[in-house]
């Protein structure tokens, strides 16, 4: 047994393997486990990955290696290591299936989601380790292809309940840079005695014990720099040691002796590592062809590579080490590497593999050569189809850099940057967005780079920042390109209401702009309506622009249109919906929204259409939907890493409820988010949901100094016309109405204008708490009736409690009590606990003696449980589940099978029977 390897053979990594067998049996047992192997080159993490696949009897084994030249490449590594589990592809869902068929370049189709890529790679592995467990070993992961990388990184957030193991080895140490949220396993250099006997182990002839003790020092203890470096000891350096000690790194000291090994060798030898080094599939056919064009003498050279232990051919080509490829393209000239790359693209079938027969031509080049960027223009877009962003933009980039004429080369830089900037690259995107600069872009060219500008600096810094790029571009298309134009108008609209209160500029710049838009003959269409009308209610006022806004949103809320259309319009149709009191296409369009963008698997919109919905639920006093969408969203959220959107779900919902300690969590989340530390529209959203939560609590004083701050940004809509009523409540709940008069003036304004039936309910609502006495029953009554008609329950069962409240203090208990007790019931059954309680206050004062109301059972569920349950109880199989909330069917499974221990029951058809609704929930 070797000495402090356990019972492994590796020497000194006694505690790491115990880590890595310790993870093995856990997935034996059925939970999956994740783990990232980091260390220095040479550290020994492939000899852990080896360790593995040995102790894994019983599993089933895949690997991918990362390769540095193909970084490129969308989804290469994701191939490599799912290619053995094809065969189960069919058992994917219809949706997940085609997405992984098409960026896998099986099949060609839209342009697959990510998201969509990432649930069938995680059903994959799901669904191969039902049979038996599934070892996935990832070498080099530092070399992983941005998709495969991010893929890999929604798989691993997502596994539970499944008999998966992931292990990733990475050439990283200190700082973390790959993947840095999964948990690691980090590899420093053997102590001392076992380096040493290391050292021992590979030593055939008599070693001066001084150089002995200084090789152990100068390696610190990597295990392949002991190994491999003194295969380069002369016997007199052995013997005596007579050399100084090198202050090179180390890597960089295993790579100077591979290189000298590999220059040692006859040359026939060298061109052949050459070429492997340069294609790094793996195909010795193809490695053997392109050395037949060099006529290079093919068996001869593979007989003296292989003597040299520096390279395998067997089913693969296999270096035996990353080093020696780099090595291997260090000991090559600029000719020599340009040969090769022509041989490996001439022996390359441009019918099966395009893309890297034009890579190899690109690099094969001299100078500017339009045909090969014509090729690698077509290879981009063939990328691009397949969801390969980053491959895409690496192909247009590499384009434009072969591209003779001038404007044909801005065209292309811009296309490599808009790639670059939807693959998430936002400063990369921005260096060649400046590049065009230097181009011939012409003027609808330069207004494209200027919109692409405006949306790298919102996604990368904040709406605010990004709104007077968009504005400029916007202005800077205006002449050329209408419907470009207008399309810009509509983001920079969106941007400007998002970031709310700017220092300069801001929404009335961009609605001033909108106005001077030529309408072409369509000032009638739905967009153009939409447009203008909510540019007149900023620079004209409420009543100008209003009904405009409200016969756009009867359009689109009458016509669907495409989908791909309406997932670009709908999110501000809603808002604006939201804003002219519509309340009726507000719920239809936030469906419509939610369906769309999840037929459409597009994720990147889904999580702010969830939110939309979210807010709607959350007003129809269906708070049970509210969580169950935020529980979706959440989901989203995770998987990208981002909190946002739990959090903004819980400013909406927590308030209504009531729950101080979430809400102020809540609130505290957004204003310190640091994407949003200059957005204005976070005072609005956080001030709203300070008043809600105080109204609730009866704490009217705080209610009033919030909502104060909540309107005073009226140009944001939404929660700023929301802020004037939660106003109007908590000045009449001091006794003090005159701190609201102006907002009960602007609410009855937009009453007459909108004329729905939500907005007059909310104005006769507001009018009856600060009316005289004689006439606010009549009020109340005309308040609960209209917004019973507009279906806003939250609104309806609040206007029950103040018609209560007041009956109560003009010494009618008898009325006061029926109206309290519906108030209640309905609070109590939305959710909303605070103001429930004050009604049961209400209650008690009126002579009804009431308890707080308690959970049918004593039954805890977390979050995700919670709508699991909901989902099955509706009537949702596992995979649909799954589906919906990102989730492995497995782990779906896993968290039903605690349902049903909680509740006690055994099956599906129980669940319907159990009152979920009444279930406490934590988060």
């Amino acid at each position: 047994m070797a000495r402090g390897g356990a019972q492994t053979g590796l020497i000194g990594r006694h505690d790491e393997c115990r880590v890595l067998d310790d993870l093995l049996a856990q997935a034996r047992g059925g939970r999956s486990g994740v783990i990232m192997v980091r260390g220095e080159a040479g550290i020994g993490k492939s000899a852990l990955l080896h360790h593995l696949i040995g102790r894994a009897d019983g599993f089933r084994v895949v690997r991918a290696t990362g390769v540095q030249s193909e970084m490129e490449l969308s989804y290469a590594a994701l191939h490599q290591l799912c290619a053995p589990l094809l065969s189960q592809l069919d058992q994917l869902p219809g949706p997940q299936r085609s997405a992984l068929r098409t960026a896998f370049g099986m099949q060609t189709g839209p342009t697959p989601d990510r998201f969509l890529v990432g649930l069938a790679t995680l059903g994959l592995l799901a669904g191969a380790a039902a049979d038996q467990p599934l070892l996935c070993l990832v070498d080099d992961a530092q070399w992983l292809d941005q998709v495969s990388s991010q893929t890999l990184e929604f798989v691993v957030r997502r596994l539970l309940a499944e008999s998966v193991l992931l292990v990733l080895a990475v050439r990283e140490s200190g700082p973390r840079y790959v993947l840095p949220d999964l948990p690691d396993l980090e590899l420093h250099g053997l102590k001392e005695q076992d380096a040493h006997h290391l050292l021992d182990s590979v030593i055939t002839g008599p070693l001066d014990p001084q150089v002995r003790d200084r090789i152990v020092a100068e390696t610190r203890g990597n295990p392949l720099a002991l190994l491999e470096l003194p295969r380069g000891l002369t016997a007199v350096e052995m013997a005596g040691g007579f050399e100084g000690p090198t202050t090179r790194p180390l890597a960089g000291q295993i790579e100077a002796d591979y290189l000298r090994r590999i220059r040692a060798l006859p040359a026939p030898a060298q061109h052949l590592l050459l070429i492997a080094a340069l294609e790094p599939v793996g195909d010795v056919s193809l490695l053997r062809r392109a050395a037949e064009r060099l006529d290079i003498p093919v068996d001869t050279a593979v007989t003296q590579v292989e003597a040299s232990d520096l390279l395998t051919l067997r089913a693969w080509v296999r270096f035996r080490h990353p080093l020696v490829r780099s090595a291997a393209h260090r000991a090559a000239g600029a000719e020599e590497r340009r040969r090769a790359h022509q041989a490996l693209a001439d022996s390359i079938d441009a019918t099966l593999d395009p893309e890297r027969r034009v890579w190899h031509l690109a690099s094969a080049a001299t100078g500017p050569d339009e045909a090969v960027a014509a090729e690698l223009e077509s290879s981009a877009g063939r990328a691009h189809r397949r969801g390969g962003l980053a491959a895409a933009a690496a192909f247009l980039h590499r384009a434009s850099e072969l591209t003779p004429d001038a404007e044909r080369r801005g065209a292309r830089t811009l296309a490599a940057a808009r790639a670059k900037f939807q693959a998430g690259a936002y400063d990369t995107a921005r260096e060649l967005v400046d590049m065009t600069d230097l181009t011939q872009l012409g003027e609808v060219g330069t207004g494209r780079a200027g919109l692409l500008r405006g949306q790298i600096t919102s996604a990368a810094h904040s709406a605010g920042a990004g709104l007077p790029l968009l504005l400029a571009a916007a202005r800077q298309l205006q002449p050329y390109d209408v419907e470009l134009a207008r399309q810009t108008y509509r983001d920079a609209i969106y941007a400007a209401l998002t970031a709310g209160r700017l220092t300069t500029g801001g929404v009335r710049d961009v609605a001033e702009a909108v106005l001077s838009l030529p309408d072409h003959g369509r000032a009638a269409d739905r967009e153009n309506l939409l447009l203008t009308g909510i540019s007149r209610m900023v620079t004209e006022g409420y009543p100008a622009g209003a009904p405009l806004v409200l016969d756009a949103v009867h359009a689109f809320r009458t016509q669907r249109g495409i989908p791909q259309d309406a997932l670009g319009w709908l999110p501000l149709v809603c808002r604006m919906a939201h804003s002219v009191w519509d309340f009726a296409a507000w719920s239809e369009l936030s469906a419509r929204l939610v369906e769309f963008a999840r037929e459409d698997g597009a994720l990147a919109v889904l999580p702010s259409a969830l939110l939309l919905r979210l807010s709607n639920r959350a007003f129809a006093g269906d708070l049970r939907a509210a969580d169950s969408l935020r529980v979706e969203a959440d989901a989203i959220g995770e998987a990208t890493g981002s909190s946002f959107f739990a959090h903004y779900g819980a400013l909406v919902v927590e308030p209504f409820k009531g729950r101080e300690a979430p809400t102020r969590q809540a609130i505290a989340a957004v204003t310190h988010d640091r994407l949003l530390q200059n957005e204005g529209k976070v005072v609005t959203a956080t001030q709203w949901a300070e008043a809600v939560l105080c109204n609730g609590l009866g704490r009217y004083e705080e209610a009033c100094a919030a909502a104060e701050r909540g309107c005073a940004n009226p140009q944001e809509f939404g929660l700023s016309l929301q802020s004037r009523v939660e106003l109007v409540e908590a000045a009449a709940g001091l006794g003090r109405p005159e701190r609201a008069a102006d907002s009960v003036r602007v609410i009855e304004e937009m009453a007459r204008v909108s004329a729905t039936p939500w907005a007059q309910g909310i104005s006769v609502a507001v009018r009856a708490l600060v009316a005289r006495e004689a006439d606010a029953e009549a009020l109340h009554q005309e308040a609960v009736e209209q917004l019973d008609l507009a279906q806003t329950r939250m609104d309806s069962a609040r206007a029950r409690l103040r018609h209560g409240e007041w009956l109560r203090r003009a010494g009618r208990p008898a009325q006061a009590r029926t109206r309290l007790g519906e108030a209640y019931e309905m609070l109590g059954e939305a959710g909303a606990e605070a103001f429930a309680e004050r009604a049961r206050r209400e209650l008690r004062a009126a002579g009804v003696k009431t308890r707080r109301r308690a959970a049918a059972t004593t039954v805890t569920f977390t979050a995700k449980e919670a709508e699991i349950a909901r989902l099955a109880r509706d009537g949702l199989t596992n995979p649909e589940i799954a589906t919906r909330l990102l989730l492995s069917p497995h782990t779906v499974e896993w968290h039903l099978r605690k349902v049903f221990a909680k509740l006690g029951i055994s099956s599906r058809k129980e669940i319907g029977s159990v009152e979920l609704d009444a279930v406490a929930t934590t988060s």
